[in-house]
């Protein structure tokens, strides 16, 4: 770690030192670019330290893969920041599929020391101003310091509390507490259907005498949208438990009121699924799940973010800046209304893949490095296996779905290719170029029934029939989609058939190819 310095400007300040502040310190050290990385807390990671309040990660932990190549590994890996240590692999620290958040505390210290990260602890950031020449001017209780750059990676900020009347006599989720018998014989109002009212729930369920989960929109559940914010199949004893009629209950409902009587709760709901049907309820205890939202606190008249979502998350543009804030920009968590609700950048396995290509995309504008990219085949064949290859080997491509992309440029004769770009910014990037490709990995069709008994057309010129993940390639000019080709889905991710993956893929590039 070196010394802080307010004598001049740092090319890149980080705000936090989670996993998100971390992997991006890591990232920009291995460019050897000027940063330094603020955290508030005396060690990183302070939100598992605090989080999930009951204590289980809910990102999986698969120890044993029967693969040997660490890349492919990372695909199921969903804790590890990306890094040359194999030391430094979550599933050293841990064997257990849904881990203690104390193990991921504990792994982002030794990260940090393993790497000596320029993390300063103990300095919370109190204010950052922009200044008239563009650079940003960050007071903390140490000093003030200067950037040119600013990437937020502070993650959540603080409890997102929606505007229902009497929401102060709610308990908030980081506030309640973690012993079910806390909740014996009592009847219990939870605000909110994600995973961490279900973590809740599932808490009270032995103990409680009635838990209902209220929220106007039905559960979403991930094995149906396939994001795994959504929730998990970890929490399906609190659905069993409504189904076989045990006194529990989902409400889709508004919240328009609630209110001391007594010893008791009111809540006046709206059922949104019952034709405006109203009802009074009686609780003994009402307990807020709503999730967080970004803190602004910190940031002056001169660099505030136009947030969305209800306020809760920066807008971004495609390389994850401010809209409206030049030269700041937003790390994990908070990056993730670019593939909001579909992939994965709301969490580790996610992000870490963002933040690798942020670094790439920093150091090209601020100093002056050109983005990586290599010459590889232009002939129908030796493109077909590239891209192929690239499908079956890339952890990146995998966890984010439907957003990162490899984008292969023609230009002059040659092939130039790019890695795990979003593919919305590729569309911006190459808009002046006639020819180029994208390569991604995408669910197919979403208009099953039971997602547990999906009809399969296992024929190739269907493919775009697949429901499992599958490698789709793009054919643009300019900002115009020309073509499509998707491959047929395989039970163990492995396109390489000569005739399902290989000569489809061959067969199109020939047709598309200049």
């Amino acid at each position: 770690m070196r010394a802080l310095s307010d004598d001049r400007a740092y090319r890149y300040l980080i705000v936090g030192s989670g996993p998100a502040g971390l992997q991006l310190s890591y990232f920009l050290q291995k460019l050897e670019a000027d940063y330094v990385t603020l955290e508030r807390g005396s060690s990183p990671g302070g939100f598992f330290q605090r989080y999930p309040r009951h204590r289980r990660l809910i990102s999986l932990n698969k120890v044993h893969t029967g693969q040997d190549d660490p890349e492919i590994t990372l695909r199921w890996d969903w804790n590890s920041l990306l890094n040359d240590d194999p030391q430094l692999q979550f599933p050293r620290y841990t064997k257990e599929y849904f881990p203690h958040a104390d193990e991921m505390a504990r792994y982002l210290d030794d990260f940090q020391r393993a790497h000596d990260l320029n993390v300063h602890y103990d300095t919370a950031v109190e204010r950052i101003a922009k200044q008239d020449d563009g650079t940003f001017t960050v007071h903390t209780r140490a000093g003030t310091l200067k950037a040119e750059c600013v990437i937020v990676a502070a993650g959540w900020g603080a409890p997102y509390i929606p505007e229902i009347p009497g929401i102060e006599l709610a308990v908030g989720y980081e506030d309640v507490p973690t012993t079910g018998e806390d909740f014996a014989d009592q009847r219990v109002l939870v605000i909110g259907k994600g995973n961490s009212a279900f973590e809740t729930a599932q808490a009270l369920l032995g103990h409680a005498a009635v838990i209902h989960l209220a929220s106007p929109h039905g559960v979403r559940l991930s094995w149906n949208s396939k994001h795994p914010g959504d929730v998990r199949g970890m929490y399906g004893a609190f659905l069993d438990s409504y189904w076989f009629k045990t006194l529990h209950g989902v409400l889709e409902c508004d919240i328009d009121r609630i209110w001391r009587e007594g010893d008791r709760l009111k809540a006046e709901i709206t059922y949104t699924l019952a034709e405006g049907e109203k009802a009074i309820l009686d609780y003994d205890t009402v307990i807020r799940c709503t999730g967080f939202r970004i803190d602004t606190s910190v940031f002056d008249r001169s660099c505030m973010p136009e947030l969305t979502r209800n306020d809760r998350l920066p807008a971004l543009g495609p390389d994850w800046q401010s809209v409206n804030v030049d030269g700041l920009y937003f790390a994990g968590t908070l990056m993730q209304i670019r593939d909001l609700k579909r992939a994965s950048s709301a969490f580790i396995d996610g992000f870490r893949y963002n933040l690798r290509t942020m670094a790439r995309l920093l150091t090209e504008r601020y100093d002056k490095a050109t983005l990586d990219h290599e010459v590889v085949a232009a002939d129908p064949d030796g493109l077909t296996e590239t891209m192929l290859d690239r499908a079956n080997w890339s952890s990146a491509l995998w966890t984010q779905f439907e957003y990162l992309s490899d984008v292969y440029v023609v230009d002059h004769g040659q092939i130039l290719r790019y890695t795990d770009l979003p593919e919305d910014y590729a569309n911006e990037r190459f808009a002046d170029q006639e020819h180029y490709f994208t390569l991604t990995l995408r669910w197919g069709r979403q208009d099953y029934g039971d997602i547990f008994a999906i009809q399969r057309h296992p024929r190739p010129e269907v493919a775009q029939e697949s429901a499992f993940l599958h490698p789709v390639i793009r054919k643009w000019r300019y900002r115009d989609l020309v073509a499509e080709r998707h491959l047929l889905e395989d039970l163990l991710a492995t396109w390489r058939d000569q005739e399902r993956h290989v000569a489809p893929l061959k067969a199109f590039l020939i047709e598309h190819l200049p």
